[in-house]
């Protein structure tokens, strides 16, 4: 493990970034909620103008509550094939795939997890797949349980239909596409802000905390696991530039409160 503690991060690399994204289950939540440190935290970034952005496996309709109420700037949801922001006083909701592409791949979906629940045993769908339009989602710890094993075999599962398949702190999620989080990322920064991510990988700061997260950790140098991140040690073959002393919302709260002492220091500096 070569990750360094978050508490022990150059304020100068702080002063530069542009916004947060990050992953919501076990990031920002606990038991499928925001934990209060992390809503807070959220309002304290909003305040200093930092923007908030989650990418999920969490499917559109589970997401669209979190953007319209204002909690999130904007999600892109389903591992990258959905994204949702404020427009209008409203929610946009954009596709990564066209519909008759989505109407195409849907067929699909269900015929893979048909065959999953007939050949892994105890294996459901997630709880939320009713609000899911891109991709089917399993459950092995949200309100069911599933071992290593059965995981693997559902991922094994997933793959051999030609699905892309990751597994999160809750879920494995397959999906047919080539999107990804790193996809959905650059997707929303430009269709948000103009911008190119990959020109100002140092502006954002990614948090997370399982094993889909890792194409994030390498692709950001101010990558951050909150420490829940540790139950995934033995699975984990690319580590987050930084840890939090702190699990879930607190972590994350850690994270927010070094971006705005540094944009603070930053200003009383200028002032001197």
């Amino acid at each position: 493990m070569a990750s360094r503690n978050w508490g022990g991060v150059d304020a100068r690399a702080l002063v530069r970034v542009h916004g947060v994204l990050t992953d919501i289950d076990d990031t920002l939540t606990r038991d499928g909620a925001i934990e209060p440190a992390a809503r807070a935290a959220l309002r304290r970034l909003a305040a200093a103008q930092l923007p908030v952005i989650a990418i999920t496996g969490r499917p559109m309709g589970w997401s669209e509550p979190f953007v319209r109420d204002g909690t999130l700037d904007a999600i892109v949801a389903e591992n990258g094939a959905v994204a949702l922001f404020r427009e209008r006083g409203g929610v946009r909701i954009e596709y990564g795939q066209d519909e008759a592409t989505r109407r195409a791949n849907a067929v699909r979906l269900q015929q893979v997890a048909l065959q999953v629940r007939r050949e892994v045993p105890g294996a459901m769908l997630a709880r939320d797949s009713a609000g899911r339009v891109t991709d089917i989602a399993v459950d092995h710890s949200e309100f069911a349980h599933l071992d290593a094993a059965a995981i693997e075999r559902v991922v094994a599962i997933m793959r051999g239909a030609g699905m892309n398949a990751t597994v999160s702190s809750i879920h494995v999620n397959g999906w047919f596409g080539a999107h990804t989080k790193l996809s959905g990322a650059r997707w929303i920064v430009q269709r948000l802000f103009g911008r190119a991510l990959d020109a100002e990988r140092e502006c954002w700061v990614y948090v997370g905390d399982s094993t889909n997260d890792q194409e994030m950790f390498a692709h950001f140098p101010l990558s951050v696991g909150v420490a829940n991140l540790m139950r995934f040690a033995d699975r984990l073959t690319v580590w987050p530039a930084y840890l939090t002393a702190g699990e879930r919302g607190s972590g994350f709260a850690e994270v927010a409160d070094a971006l705005i002492a540094a944009r603070a220091g930053a200003r009383a500096e200028d002032a001197g």
